[in-house]
């Protein structure tokens, strides 16, 4: 092959991955097992030591899953990836190589539901406080800064309205305040943002929704940008101060520009163990050869699905970014000129009530907890996902009572639209 740089789409079917050495075997093989032999004494010690590159044991790596790693570091334009059980294990596993118990980090108050339960309650058992911020007022996230602030957290697209976050004025203020910037890619993926390109340091996924993209196995990764220089005034021990578990090896000293992926992998991974499996990896692998395919349908899908509903009289209003009237439109022209996403949310007229009972109705929208599968899904955030929040909070991460979310998926956009008219009829 020539010398130019791959497009996307070609890295999304052969970045990582080549025919196997043993076999020949074209499709990267499920290497389905607990470990690895060693050559011999000093090749186990040299791997434990950290002082080669090479499997041990599936927990820590694993042959299929280091073809995911590679596959998506490159679609994203990172230098590194480390991919675990699930997005809610890739942020504990991010965070615990940034935060001390006491230590805070600032989070966009529009955010996935399961994300606001995790920051607001369960972190609290690690000593980990999250302060919010709107996303809407860049300046809340200036005021929110202060000496224990160690990451600052958003998402691309934001779940459940599907609105567009401005990573480039966000990253201003990461930079300013001498900590990475932390994005969520998971609406987006890389065929529409790539969040390092405007600030990010370190991406994370649910390999669960459009990478994988077939709602059949579930998977997180984490994507280094090698841009954060993790020596900086002390703030990040755990990669620059002298690892005792590995001889005092200081990471960002000896792993350089994927220094944060290593120590996710042999600090976080290894002991919190939230391991991929190898046939997910597999199965995610296989979604992502389409990823292009299928995310510029489901734009496609999605903006003509959200134009019918601005314009039903049962609806009051629609928040889908790739409308020309929507207030992140120019933001979505900026950032996502492909297409703004496929997951969005509309209000109904009729309230909750309305809500709840849409869902019933619909008949080829299936009524889950998932966004991201080729198949078009719908879910009432005010009753399942963002139950846990009052109403005021409800209201401002986009999830009021009278707000539906749908995501959309590949099939033919006039059987999706019909669908939601029989259901509004009703």
């Amino acid at each position: 092959m020539s010398d130019r740089l791959p497009g996307f789409s070609t890295l999304a079917v052969h970045a990582g991955a080549q025919p196997d050495p043993t076999t020949g075997a074209r499709a990267t093989p499920i290497y389905q097992t607990t470990s690895f032999v060693f050559n011999d004494a000093d090749h186990a010690a040299s791997l434990f030591g950290l002082q080669a590159f090479g499997n041990i044991y599936t927990r820590i790596g694993n042959p299929t899953n280091a073809v995911l790693e590679e596959r998506v570091a490159a679609l994203e334009g990172g230098t590194a990836a480390l991919a675990v059980a699930s997005g809610h294990a890739a942020q504990v596993v991010i965070l615990q190589q940034l935060l001390q118990p006491g230590d805070e980090f600032i989070a966009a108050r529009k955010l996935y539901g399961g994300s606001i339960n995790q920051f607001t309650h369960a972190f609290k058992s690690f000593g980990w406080n999250v302060v919010w911020a709107d996303p809407d007022d860049i300046a809340s996230f200036e005021r929110a800064v202060t000496p224990r602030t160690k990451a600052i957290f958003i998402e691309s697209i934001a779940n459940p309205a599907g609105s567009i976050t401005d990573i480039e004025a966000i990253s201003t203020v990461a930079r300013k305040a001498g900590v990475p910037l932390i994005v969520d890619n998971t609406l987006a993926s890389p065929y529409l943002i790539r969040p390092i390109d405007h600030g990010a340091d370190i991406v994370v996924h649910s390999l669960t929704k459009f990478l994988g993209g077939h709602g059949n196995s579930l998977g997180g990764i984490i994507v280094d940008a090698g841009t954060f220089d993790w020596s900086t005034g002390g703030k990040y021990p755990m990669l620059s101060e002298p690892r005792p578990e590995y001889h005092g090896i200081r990471l960002q000293e000896t792993f350089g520009n994927f220094a944060f992926a290593i120590a996710c992998r042999v600090l976080g991974l290894r002991d919190l163990g939230p391991a991929l499996s190898p046939f997910n990896a597999f199965m995610i692998l296989t979604g992502i050869e389409t990823l292009p395919l299928r995310m510029q349908k489901h734009c496609d899908n999605a903006k003509a699905v959200a134009e019918f509903l601005a314009q039903h009289p049962a609806v009051a209003s629609v928040s889908y970014a790739g409308l020309a009237s929507d207030k992140y439109n120019q933001l979505a022209r900026k950032y996502a000129p492909k297409g703004a996403g496929a997951v969005f949310t509309f209000s109904l007229k009729g309230g909750y009530d309305a809500g709840v009972s849409l869902v019933s109705k619909l008949q080829l929208f299936s009524h889950l907890a998932n966004v991201g599968d080729t198949r078009s899904l719908v879910i009432h955030p005010a009753s399942t996902t963002h139950s846990q929040l009052d109403d005021a909070a409800k209201v401002k991460s986009g999830a009021g009572p009278d707000v539906v979310r749908l995501s959309v998926g590949i099939e033919d956009k006039e059987d999706l639209i019909a669908d939601l008219e029989q259901a509004l009829g009703a």
